[in-house]
C-alpha cells in the first residue's frame, strides 16, 4: 500500500488557482509573496484576479501552476507522506520540490527560466501540438517518422491518448493520415509551441546551464521522471532527466505503470484542476485517485 502524489503540467490553470490557500493559510501567503519578490511581479493578482488570456502565457502559466501545486503540498504538512512523486512535464519540477531534491526558491527560479526559453524557442519556431485519440501508440509513431517537417510523439498521456508535436505543416500533415489510419480524432491544440520535440532545442541549451548550477539533494522518496519513467534518486540523474525532458517525450503512461508495479496503490494530485486524476483512471482502474486544489 503505497501513496503516489501527483503535479499537472500546463493546461490546468485557471482564474482564481490558489486563492483560497493564500487567503486561509498564512504559510502558503509568506510562500505567494516571496515568490512574488523572486520572480519581479506579482503573479499573485494573476493568478487570483487575472484573465484567461493572461494565465495562458507560458511565462506566467508554468510559475502559477508550479506555486499552487507546492504550496498546496507545503501547507499539508505532516500529513504529506510520499511513498513517490512524479508530474506530468512541467509538473516535475513541482514534484521534485515536494520531494525535498529541490529548494522551493530554486525550483521557481529554474520554472520561471524554463517558461521563457520556451516561450522564446515558440516565437523563433512557429509550431504547435495535436492530440491523437483512439489510435494504437505504434501507428501514431510509425506515421511521425515517415513525414518529412518535425512530427513527434510528445506526450504519452493514457492508451489511446497521445499528443504529437511538431511544425504547423508537420502537425497538419500528420493530423491528415491520423484520420486516415483509424483515429477518432486528431485535434490541434491551442498551444504557443512544439513543446517536448526538437524545436525546443534552444530552450534546452539555455535551461542546461541553470540546471547544472543548480542544487539537487537526494530526494525523500523516488521521483518517477518524465523521460526515464522509473523511480529516481541520484541528484545526477535527476539533472539530466530534466535537461533532456525539453525535447524528449513525457512518458506519462509508462510511468503510473511503472509506479503501480512498484506498489502504487493511491494517487492523489495536487495542484490546479484534475487531469492526472483521469488519465491515472485510464491508465489502471484499480487504483484509487483523488486530488487536492
Amino acid at each position: 500500500m503505497k501513496r503516489a502524489y501527483v503535479f499537472p503540467g500546463q493546461g490546468a490553470q485557471f482564474v482564481g488557482m490558489g486563492k483560497d490557500l493564500y487567503e486561509t493559510s498564512p504559510l502558503a501567503k509568506e510562500m505567494f509573496e516571496k515568490a512574488n519578490e523572486i520572480l519581479g511581479f506579482r503573479i499573485t493578482d494573476l493568478m487570483f484576479d487575472g484573465t484567461d488570456e493572461d494565465l495562458r502565457q507560458t511565462k506566467v502559466t508554468q510559475p502559477a501552476i508550479f506555486l499552487h501545486s507546492v504550496i498546496l503540498a507545503k501547507t499539508l504538512g505532516d500529513d504529506f507522506k510520499p511513498d513517490m512523486t512524479a508530474g506530468h512535464s512541467l509538473g516535475e519540477f513541482s514534484a521534485l520540490v515536494a520531494a525535498g531534491a529541490l529548494s522551493f526558491e530554486d525550483g521557481l527560479k529554474l520554472v520561471y527560466k524554463r517558461a521563457l526559453a520556451m516561450q522564446k524557442a515558440c516565437e523563433q519556431n512557429p509550431s504547435t501540438m495535436a492530440a491523437i485519440l483512439a489510435l494504437a501508440d505504434e501507428k501514431v509513431e510509425e506515421i511521425c517518422a515517415g513525414i518529412d517537417d518535425v512530427v513527434v510523439p510528445a506526450n504519452y498521456n493514457c492508451p489511446g491518448q497521445i499528443v504529437i508535436s511538431g511544425s504547423m505543416k508537420g502537425i497538419e500533415t500528420a493530423c491528415e493520415q491520423m484520420k486516415a489510419a483509424g483515429a477518432k480524432r486528431a485535434l490541434p491544440l491551442k498551444v504557443g509551441g512544439a513543446f517536448h520535440s526538437p524545436l525546443m532545442e534552444p530552450a534546452k541549451v539555455e535551461l542546461s546551464e541553470a540546471i547544472e548550477a543548480t542544487q539537487i539533494s537526494k530526494p525523500l522518496c523516488p521521483v518517477y521522471q518524465n523521460v526515464s519513467t522509473v523511480g529516481e534518486t541520484e541528484p545526477e540523474v535527476i539533472k539530466a532527466n530534466l535537461v533532456a525532458q525539453l525535447t524528449a517525450p513525457v512518458k506519462w503512461t509508462q510511468s503510473v505503470q511503472n509506479m503501480i508495479a512498484d506498489g502504487a496503490t493511491e494517487f492523489i494530485e495536487l495542484g490546479p484542476g484534475s487531469v492526472l486524476q483521469g488519465l491515472v483512471s485510464k491508465i489502471d482502474k484499480s487504483v484509487a485517485v483523488s486530488g487536492k486544489q
